[in-house]
């Protein structure tokens, strides 16, 4: 999920009442569910190598025990470190050393959490293995999340200056909806995916061995669909669109998506490009085009990009362009 989103858990769990257990109790939270992101320092680096980066070992268990314990004792020098200096706020709390790495857990554990739902993927058991695990349930940018994290957050702390006695409950009832909705587009998702199961399987009599619901911004009620299945040249991909409000929740697109290359051909690529090697790394439905790129060797460029996220948006982003010599491969049937 965006950092907003991360920041904004962080700040719900505190006002559920979690910041009142210690000094820079919310601070600690807050900081705690963005720390896992790190790792986007990696998108300096050239091409799409940071796709090979991202999401793994920061949010993997080594990072998850490391980064709270580190976390935590910069956050006792900070405190020492003001009140050498007398500058320490003479509001703040005593700093509670058990509870401040408690909370530092839970606010880097709720880092993962969050990240595994959309259909981006996360690999959770880095740098024990890289399988990406995705929940294909909520954009990675949510604004209903975010009204409903806002809310509680604000209303909350409304709430604890004017001294209300339940100034948690606002942010107990924002994380109750969160939950809620979090639960309700996984079943949406369930639905969709097993909707296109079923209807592929009517509409070609194959089971297709892979179906992705990528959710939409907005209109948490829809899904991109998409599915893998073998052709008669290599991979295949379908689309569809999913509406859970519409009579007829499924808008077939009849035309199929076909790699013009096998992905063995992607392996030999790797050998000499490094984003080609990042790329494959990090695609989950990967979709070849071949093109003739006037090179003296009468070789081809070959288009690497993922059916997740073929939007002419965030494309250029998402792809990558490699030059494929002539004796590698014999130039293509169109």
């Amino acid at each position: 999920m965006d950092n907003l989103t991360h920041s904004l858990a962080g700040a719900v769990l505190g006002q559920m009442g979690l910041k009142k257990k210690t000094g820079l109790g919310m601070a600690t939270l807050i900081i705690a569910a963005n720390i896992p992101d790190i790792d986007a320092v990696a998108t300096l680096l050239d091409g799409v190598q940071h796709l090979a980066i991202r999401r793994g070992i920061t949010h993997g268990p080594i990072a998850m025990l490391v980064l709270p314990l580190l976390l935590t004792a910069i956050m006792i020098w900070f405190d020492r470190w003001q009140t050498k200096r007398g500058k320490r706020p003479a509001d703040r709390l005593p700093i509670h050393k058990g509870w401040l790495l408690a909370l530092a857990y839970i606010g880097c554990l709720s880092h993962p959490a969050l990240d595994w739902l959309n259909s981006y993927g996360i690999r959770l058991l880095e740098p024990f293995s890289s399988q990406w695990f995705y929940g294909d349930s909520i954009f990675i940018i949510d604004i209903w999340m975010w009204i409903a994290l806002i809310a509680g957050v604000w209303i909350s702390r409304r709430r604890e200056k004017s001294g209300a006695a339940n100034w948690q409950r606002p942010a107990w009832l924002s994380f109750a909806a969160i939950c809620a909705y979090i639960f309700a587009n996984g079943l949406i998702t369930g639905k969709a995916e097993a909707d296109v199961v079923a209807g592929v399987e009517q509409r070609t009599g194959q089971t297709p061995e892979q179906v992705v619901a990528n959710p939409m911004p907005v209109m948490f009620w829809r899904r991109d669909m998409i599915w893998e299945m073998a052709g008669k040249n290599g991979r295949e991909y379908g689309e569809a669109g999913f509406n859970l409000l519409a009579p007829e929740p499924l808008n077939w697109k009849d035309e199929l998506v076909k790699n013009d290359a096998p992905l063995s051909l992607v392996e030999q690529v790797e050998d000499t490009n490094a984003d080609a090697r990042a790329f494959m790394v990090w695609a989950r439905m990967p979709i070849l085009q071949l093109e003739k790129d006037g090179s003296a060797d009468g070789g081809f460029a070959l288009n690497i990009a993922d059916m997740r996220f073929r939007d002419p948006l965030v494309q250029d982003r998402f792809s990558v362009r490699a030059h494929v010599n002539q004796d590698r491969l014999a130039e293509p049937e169109k």
